[in-house]
């Protein structure tokens, strides 16, 4: 006999809508009742408990925001997020609610509108990155040796690792936390941080005129260091090969840095990196578009030691070319070719990834022609 599945206990979540009714009635352990409506038109029952607490939404860095009255947070029309628990009965699931979270004090209030609170969230995290990253001391230079990619919740370093994509993206975070602080140590941090990939991860053929970089250095207990060139990921994730998106990330910090610098050699970096890509990574067939790996020796996208990544292509290595550098870099320059480059990808993306006869969702991975490739490792269909 075919068994169902049926609530039969208690369980917690969180539901996030507007309040359109609001009612007192006198009931035990009640202060109040809500009708509550999601973005998608559902209607839940709440009951406002004795127990049940209310914040207001703060910022990183502050301190618990006390809510005003009950009266003044229930309001029709208030937006609010509401933590609770669900009980079954006989005819339906009943819910109480047990923390509730406001985004302002009034209905048509938003906290994140303020006029500093963007700023100030980026400072804590800027203090945060500083601080875990660096243990900065006023005076010291901020030495990028220092830096991990795991961290803690509390920001502990966990082992001697450095990813390629992970201190671009971090420098890439302290350059535009320059642009919207202005504190000094953020645009330190930028340039000291890029000088080290430069440094540390780059790797140059001046002669050939291109330029990419090591996926991950591992710096052993004793100070001794090993680098890699194929991504330590392993399995379908780009094991033994060069990832695309790896290249593409590691000039998103620098790039970034360039636009407030405006050094020479980053310059070189960018486009001669960007030269790799495109003699390596673009198909120039009649297909178009970027794969996804290469073999770490050859630089071949369709050698056999590729395996499931041979002659592929996917979100990453056509789409992240944009939010990485390229509108950065139009951004910086204005130089049409840039902006050729960026309207290329968006076609691409546009003709080849949406399917909404499949799905509403786009496709992530592709063979070489633009057929599906739905097999593939973690995003199989």
């Amino acid at each position: 006999m075919a068994s169902q599945n049926q609530l039969d206990f208690p369980f917690s979540d969180l539901i996030a809508g507007y309040i359109r009714k609001v009612s007192y009635p006198e009931a035990f352990d009640c202060k109040g009742v809500i009708e509550l409506e999601t973005s998608d038109g559902r209607m839940y029952t709440v009951k406002i408990t004795d127990a049940c607490y209310a914040e207001l939404v703060r910022n990183l860095g502050e301190p618990f925001q006390m809510a005003p009255d009950l009266q003044q947070i229930l309001v029709e029309d208030r937006f609010i997020h509401v933590y609770g628990l669900f009980y079954p009965e006989a005819d339906s699931l009943k819910f109480e609610a047990k923390h509730m979270l406001l985004f302002g004090r009034s209905k048509d209030d938003l906290r994140f509108e303020d006029q500093n609170w963007w700023i100030h969230q980026i400072q804590q995290l800027l203090n945060f990155y500083l601080e875990a990253q660096f243990k900065v001391v006023e005076g010291e230079a901020i030495d990028f040796k220092k830096f991990r990619t795991d961290l803690s919740a509390e920001g502990k370093k966990q082992d001697g690792v450095q990813n390629l994509d992970t201190i671009s993206r971090l420098v890439y975070g302290f350059a535009t936390a320059y642009m919207i602080t202005g504190d000094e140590r953020a645009l330190e941090a930028a340039t000291n941080g890029t000088e080290y990939m430069q440094r540390h991860f780059r790797h140059q053929n001046k002669s050939e005129g291109i330029c990419y970089w090591y996926s991950q250095i591992d710096i052993q207990d004793d100070g001794s260091v090993r680098k890699y060139m194929g991504s330590t990921a392993g399995g379908d994730e780009g094991g033994n090969a060069i990832p695309c998106y790896e290249q593409i990330y590691a000039l998103a910090g620098p790039t970034q840095t360039w636009r407030l610098t405006g050094g020479e050699t980053i310059r070189h970096d960018i486009d001669d990196t960007i030269s790799f890509l495109n003699r390596y990574y673009k198909d120039h067939g009649p297909y178009g578009g970027y794969y996804s790996h290469v073999d770490p020796v050859t630089f071949d996208a369709k050698a056999e030691s590729l395996g499931v990544n041979k002659a592929k292509k996917n979100w990453n290595s056509v789409g992240d070319h944009a939010p990485a550098y390229l509108i950065n870099l139009y951004l910086a320059t204005g130089e049409e070719g840039y902006a050729k480059f960026l309207e290329d990808t968006f076609d691409t993306i546009c003709e080849h990834f949406p399917d909404y006869g499949y799905s509403p969702f786009m496709n992530e991975k592709f063979f070489d022609d633009w057929t599906h490739d739905l097999k593939w490792g973690i995003h199989q269909a």
